[in-house]
Order: structure tokens, then C-alpha cells, then sequence
């Protein structure tokens, strides 16, 4: 690209014409701007799934305690039982299992993120939109696709964090403790109870999200993203929490309809199935938008450091 630069005073007959062309390195073609690797958003993922995490820890491990017990959830209760947790063993004790979200959420965002960006190039190119905004259905099936991509490639250390969340230290002290113990007293097919509810759940939720992430994103507005999804699949998470703690619950739940039929018997569907759903509400939206301002504002700084020459591909 040239830019022509003129004597807005006039200038003589037969003066030559002063021609700046900028350096390749900075021109504006848009072909010709840095590029973000799949790395690049790996690091971006496991990074803002870190922050969003480990803000809402607290709020999560309660939600987990209430889902897998009988006990009648309540806003009332839900914060005694952080008081009294607090009270009891510490204020660090809020985030006991933080670690083991920690192994989790990291690869499964970074995971997800990467796996998001590139569904949207291969669905971008299949339907036509290469480079362009995709349209609904193909918005909401890169992010189907990105969250069932992550969720199985990491669904061990999601039981993981289940177990360590609704048990006492002595039983379970570490990561590694949880894995073996389960291991050698339950079988290894027991890191994989839950499985197939987690993955019927993670197609609307991720799905959904996404989607309107992606949707309000292209409209330019500031609005809550990741409440319908959760409602949408909340019943089936609460399912697979009952499934994997059910080893040291004193339960069994074998298959998805029969612990959804026994949750609905003893509990109902309202103070069952969707127990602890206003707490979602209450910590989803500052998860995702911590998650996904912290993954743009990431972004946007290697992007930076790209352009300021400081990583070669």
C-alpha cells in the first residue's frame, strides 16, 4: 500500500510526486498480520480458566456438597455452610480441591478454547464462512464440539475434584492419593463413572455458551452468557456428581435414569434434579465473564508481543 504525500500549498509544474511506502513488516494487509498459534490459545484457555476457577472455588465446592447429599438446598443454607466450613478448619479450607481443579480446568479450558477456535475454521471453510462470523447452527456446533473435546479428555481429573470437594482431608490428602485409592479399592472404570451425563450435558452447555458468547460478542453488547446453558443441562450435572462421589457416599447409582429416578423419589425434581441451580446462577456469570475477559484480554497481549516481534513461529 502507498501513500501519496502532497504540498497542500501547491506545488510546481513538473514536480515530482513524493511516494512513502511503508515497510512490509507494518503494512495492512491483512494477510500479513501475526497470527496466533494454536499454542497461543492453549496458554490463553489454561490461563483464564485458572483465574475464573479459583475466584469461584468457594461458591463451587458448596454447590457440589448440596448435590450429592439429600439435604435441602437454600441460599440461607448454602452460606451457613460456608461459615461453619470457615469456622471449622480455616479459611483455605473453602478451596480444598482447588488443586485438583486446578490439574483439571487448566488443560480442559486450554483444551476447549484451542479446540473452539480451530472447529471454527473447519466449519468455516465446510459452510462457506471462511473468515467470516458463522452462522447459528455451526456457531453452536464449534462450541458443542469444543467442550465434548475437552470434557473427554479430561474427565478423570473431574471425579478427581469431586471426590477430594465432598470429603474430609484425612480421607483423600492429595491428587495422586485420590487416583490410587480409587484405583485399588473401586477399579480404574470407577474414574469414568458419570461419563456419559457429563458428556449428554456438555453438548447444550458448551454449546449454548458459546453460541451466545460468540452472538453477543458479534452485536457488541455486555451481557450474562452461560445461564441458559447451565439451566438447560443442569439436571444431568447434578446426575453425574451423584455418580462419582457415590463410592464414599454410601450410594449406588449405576446408570443415568435410575439415579435420576431415585433423585426425583427421595427429593422431587425441583429440590432434586435442580438443587443448587440458583447457586450456578449466582457464580456462572462471574466464572464466564472472568473466563472469557481474561482468555480476550490474554489474546490480545501475545497478539501484541507478536506484532513487537518478540516470538517467531
Amino acid at each position: 500500500m502507498a501513500h501519496r504525500v502532497h504540498d497542500h500549498q501547491g506545488r510546481l509544474p513538473g514536480a515530482q510526486t513524493t511516494v512513502l511506502t511503508l515497510p512490509p513488516s507494518i503494512q495492512t494487509n491483512k494477510d500479513l498480520r501475526p497470527r496466533l498459534t494454536a499454542l497461543d490459545s492453549l496458554l490463553c484457555g489454561a490461563f483464564a480458566g485458572a483465574v475464573a476457577k479459583t475466584v469461584i472455588a468457594p461458591l463451587d465446592r458448596t454447590k457440589i456438597i448440596f448435590q450429592v447429599s439429600s439435604q435441602r438446598f437454600s441460599a440461607k443454607e448454602a452460606f451457613r455452610v460456608i461459615y461453619c466450613t470457615y469456622m471449622k478448619d480455616g479459611l483455605l479450607s473453602l478451596w480444598r480441591g482447588n488443586s485438583a481443579t486446578m490439574v483439571r480446568v487448566m488443560p480442559y479450558a486450554a483444551i476447549q478454547f484451542c479446540s473452539h477456535e480451530q472447529y471454527k475454521k473447519l466449519l468455516g471453510g465446510y459452510y462457506g464462512f471462511q473468515g467470516k462470523a458463522l452462522p447459528p447452527f455451526p456457531r453452536f456446533l464449534a462450541g458443542s464440539l469444543a467442550g465434548l473435546t475437552a470434557a473427554m479428555l479430561t474427565y478423570p481429573l473431574d471425579m478427581v475434584r469431586a471426590r477430594m470437594a465432598v470429603t474430609a482431608k484425612e480421607m483423600y490428602s492429595n491428587i495422586m492419593h485420590v487416583f490410587l485409592r480409587i484405583s485399588q479399592e473401586e477399579g480404574v472404570k470407577t474414574l469414568y463413572r458419570g461419563f456419559t451425563p457429563t458428556m449428554l450435558g456438555v453438548i447444550p452447555y458448551a454449546g449454548i455458551t458459546f453460541f451466545t458468547y460468540e452472538t453477543l460478542k458479534k452485536l457488541h453488547a455486555e451481557k450474562t452468557k452461560r445461564l441458559i446453558g447451565q439451566s438447560a443441562s443442569y439436571p444431568l450435572d447434578v446426575v453425574r456428581r451423584r455418580m462419582q462421589t457415590a463410592g464414599v457416599m454410601g450410594s449406588s447409582y449405576p446408570t443415568i435414569l435410575g439415579t435420576m429416578r431415585d433423585i426425583v423419589a427421595q427429593e422431587g425434581i425441583r429440590c432434586g434434579l435442580y438443587k443448587g441451580l440458583s447457586m450456578n446462577w449466582l457464580k456462572g456469570p462471574v466464572a464466564v465473564g472472568i473466563s472469557f475477559t481474561t482468555f480476550d484480554i490474554t489474546h490480545s497481549f501475545l497478539l501484541k508481543l507478536h506484532q513487537m516481534g518478540f516470538f517467531i513461529h
